[in-house]
């Protein structure tokens, strides 16, 4: 019989053991060893149930267990000890408030989804992983984040395996009584609801959810209100499910249903009004318009109202290939922005302007989220250094005239929240050595260069630490496997070989990620003898663990994990190469510190960060990777080995995964595994645990989620919020009219004549340390000197001409107009280096609240004809 009704039923706790409520509902549990070591206490047995969850072990403690536990002074002690540690945590001063005046009062961080623990399973991967390590962080540094995100019903797919190795998806029904949320009410009692209006006189309605991350609160929109129709309840059932309109109805319930929820969460607590706009990946874009809408509501003008918007955004980017992006087709977007739609009283073609791939390379009529994320966003950075020069190649379009270099998308270098990802055991071993206080502040808030301390660590309790992890894991990995091998059919008299699977002595080797094909899940099939022969060495085998998923809808991505299933089910190889099904935080929590090495093996440049390989790197794993992502930026061969990449022109993909798996295969064989194997006289390989303590001291400061969070706020988050306050509604209004006349005046700007005056022989080269004095003659129609500024730009010439490496100087206006017109401006140019040098002028639109010159995408540059040929000085 199945039930007509659920809900779930909470138990009562003795007076004494009230606190173990707050504690339960707050996520810190899930990053503090000592608060879930005291709810372990409550019923170890139970908390393994709970799968280390609070909220479901407190739901299950018999009421005699309860009641033994009130009257324990010893356990009541701990509890009032956790309960004041909490209480110092949210309330006292952190770094943020350290800081001078002039930080933004709030921040509001929107994302699809949030990777916080195992037991809110609102992720699929490395987004909501970041996400969830971005707010902890933040939470760590009293940084005034509020989370916003959608809560979906069924979560990300649970993965199985069929007997074949397919992949099978699972959708279980989350009820959100049951998870460590709070419903957001109003202050009569009734539920917080904010609503969008659908064509067709229908209405979109959603619940508030609060999640507290620590200090942050997380807003998460529900769709499954009674009063919606069918179609709308079914809005947030699943992460990353559906396409077309489905998709369009989460992403605006995301972005404008989102900042109508921070704006309710704000009104009834308290909570500062956001300053800054922080857009995590393109679906939220449309928090853009909801505040432009806020803005016109207030007597702005849709420009003035972008330039508001666009003052105080910041939208970062996470993919490397247009593919990655939601794209929709601009008939159904206008339909939901035109009449009877979203956001009325604006000119639904303003909103299209702002998506549509208006640009040489695009389609006009698709509606680019990221596009839309970029026009919206005064500031935006890829995550990682390579990654930022990607993004710069790939958005170009978007600034036309300008060299990629110049295209104004930084970078901040993704990091990993320490707390969440290090194993207890590494924590130990720090704390004896700087003290358990020094060793939390070092991980959770950073700061330092180096980590010098872990230098003192004597060699044999490195690898006694490092034999504990890999036992740890080797008794994780048969538990999963006898799991998953049941689900697919097997009974137990068939599964006595699993305790033979992996060797607590053997070297070590993870790969767990999602399943796309970039990232080459089988790349280390492509010579199975080769790799038959590196897992089964009689003096130097490698053990390998994988995981990962992939989406629904991809079958090239379940061919390749089945392949590699198949693969790992050869009797002759299974106990040497294992898959996991259902990868997610709580394996992941285990897989990372058990490793020797963690193998990442994309094709470059298409990792953005890839952040499984930091947070295998904090617990003592050697990476061995493709110089992408971070590990382009960081690599050292100290620490790590690089996978060499065949990545030519003319290269085809089949002849370039055989050379790069070639490459891994030799670095395996030839330098991996030696020198795991390679032991002194005391049985300890020296070389391998030097290259551990490398990468402890060396590596572990730079990948944590609190450097980057540091970076957020002095490099985006206080520029941002300082642009915000400058643009009143006065100067906002000045610069959109000032911008509207510049670009309706921009095509009668011309650079007329460049002319070069030196002392010395410019036919072809010059001496260094010489000056050039250039004298540039320009038009600029209805403009005024006032509204431009002219620039050489100077540099490294390549055999086309094309600059590289360069630097620009402002040229300065000599007199009043001439006759005709034309403005003259001259200036120095110091010839600065030596080899191939040369240079160009061009004049760029500048005004005192432009974040860039290349913000508005406009420049004038010499013609073939200006003069001086094409500016070459030095070959």
């Amino acid at each position: 019989m199945k039930a007509i009704r659920r809900f779930s039923v909470r138990p009562v706790l003795p007076e004494p053991l009230r606190p173990l409520s707050e504690l339960a509902r707050n996520l810190r549990w899930s990053w503090h060893p000592e608060t879930r070591e005291l709810f372990q206490a409550v019923d170890p047995e139970g908390w393994r149930a709970a799968a280390g969850d609070p909220l479901r072990l407190l739901g299950s403690v018999p009421a005699e267990r309860l009641a033994a536990l009130a009257d324990d002074r010893r356990f009541r002690r701990r509890l009032a000890a956790a309960a004041d540690d909490l209480h110092d945590y949210l309330t006292g001063r952190r770094w943020y408030q350290e800081q001078p005046d002039g930080l933004p009062a709030a921040i509001a961080y929107f994302s699809p989804e949030f990777g916080i623990t195992a037991a809110l399973p609102q992720y699929s991967g490395g987004l909501g992983i970041l996400a969830g390590d971005h707010l902890k962080s933040a939470s760590d540094l009293g940084v005034p984040l509020i989370g916003v995100g959608l809560l979906y019903r069924h979560g990300y797919f649970r993965q199985s395996l069929s007997r074949e190795g397919w992949q099978q998806e699972h959708y279980p029904l989350l009820d959100p009584n049951e998870l460590p949320l709070t419903m957001l009410r109003e202050p009569d009692g009734s539920a917080s609801r904010i609503s969008l209006a659908l064509p067709g006189g229908r209405s979109l309605r959603a619940y508030i959810w609060q999640a507290r991350v620590g200090r942050v609160p997380l807003l998460l929109l529900d769709s499954d209100v009674e009063e919606n129709g069918p179609g709308e309840r079914e809005v947030t059932d699943r992460l990353y499910g559906g396409g077309g309109e489905h998709r369009l109805l989460q992403e605006m319930l995301l972005g404008i249903g989102g900042v109508r929820a921070v704006r309710t969460y704000c009104r009834l607590t308290g909570h500062p009004e956001p300053e800054v706009f922080h857009t995590n990946e393109g679906h939220a874009g449309f928090l853009g318009l909801e505040r432009i809408r806020e803005l016109v509501g207030s007597g702005l003008d849709f420009d003035a109202a972008l330039e508001c918007a666009r003052a105080g955004a910041v939208f970062t980017t996470h993919t490397p290939v247009p593919a990655g992006i939601d794209r929709f087709d601009r008939e159904l977007v206008a339909r939901h922005f035109g009449p009877g739609g979203e956001l009325p009283g604006i000119d639904v073609e303003r909103v299209l302007e702002l998506g549509l791939e208006t640009y040489p390379g695009g389609e006009p009529n698709l509606f680019n989220m990221a596009v839309m994320g970029l026009r919206l966003a005064q500031r935006a950075n890829g995550v990682s250094t390579l990654h930022g020069q990607v993004s710069r190649q790939m958005f170009a379009g978007l600034w036309p005239g300008f060299d990629p270099e110049e295209v104004p998308i930084d970078s901040v270098t993704n990091g990993v929240h320490a707390p969440t990802w290090v194993a207890p055991e590494v924590l130990r071993l720090g704390a004896r050595r700087v003290g358990a206080g020094r060793a939390e502040d070092a991980l959770a808030a950073g700061g330092s260069q180096r980590w010098d301390a872990v230098g003192e660590i004597p060699d044999a309790d490195i690898w006694e630490l490092r034999r504990t992890l890999r036992e740890q894991l080797v008794e994780e990995v048969r538990e999963r496997l006898r799991t998953a091998w049941r689900e697919r059919g097997a009974g137990t008299a068939e599964l006595g070989w699993i305790d033979g699977v992996l060797d607590p002595d053997v070297l070590t080797i993870g790969f767990a990620r999602r399943v796309p094909s970039y990232k080459r899940l089988t790349l280390m099939l492509r010579d199975r003898d080769r790799l038959m022969e590196l897992l089964l060495h009689p003096e130097r085998p490698v053990q390998i663990v994988v995981a990962g998923k992939a989406h629904p809808a991809d079958d090239s991505g379940k061919r390749l994990v089945q392949e590699l299933v198949r693969f790992a089910d050869d009797p002759r190889v299974r106990h040497r190469l294992v898959f996991l099904p259902d990868y997610g935080m709580a394996m992941a929590q285990r897989l990372y510190p058990g490793c020797d090495v963690w193998l990442n093996n994309p094709l470059r440049p298409l990792e953005a960060c890839g952040t499984s390989g930091m947070k295998a790197a904090l617990n003592g794993c050697l990476n061995l990777s493709v110089l992408d992502g971070w590990w382009d930026e960081w690599y050292e061969p100290d620490f790590g080995w690089a996978i060499p990449t065949a990545d030519g022109a003319a290269m085809d993909d089949n002849r370039r995964d055989d050379l790069e798996a070639a490459a891994l295969y030799d670095l395996l064989e030839r330098r991996v595994a030696p020198r795991f194997y390679d032991r002194t006289q005391g049985g300890l390989p020296g070389r391998w645990i030097e290259m551990v303590r490398r990468t402890l001291t060396t590596l572990g400061p730079k990948v944590l989620a609190g450097r980057m969070v540091r970076e957020y706020v002095e490099r985006l988050y206080v520029p941002a919020a300082e642009a915000q306050r400058a643009l009143t509604p006065a100067a906002a209004s000045e610069l959109a009219a000032w911008k509207s006349r510049v670009r309706a005046g921009w095509p009668g700007v011309a650079v007329d004549h460049v002319e070069a005056v030196s002392d010395t022989d410019l036919n072809g080269t010059a001496t260094l340390g010489s000056t050039v004095s250039l004298r540039v003659s320009v038009t600029l129609g209805s403009l005024d000197p006032a509204d431009v500024e002219v620039q050489a730009v100077a540099g490294r010439v390549d055999p086309a001409d094309r600059l590289s490496r360069t630097a620009t100087f402002p040229l300065k206006p000599a007199g009043g107009p001439a006759l005709d017109g034309r403005r003259l401006y001259e200036g120095p140019l110091t010839l600065d280096r030596t080899g191939p040098f040369g240079y160009t002028v061009r004049i760029l639109p500048t005004h005192r609240l432009l974040s860039s010159g290349a913000e508005m995408g406009l420049v004038a540059l010499p013609s073939e004809a200006t003069g001086e040929a094409a500016g070459v000085l030095l070959r």
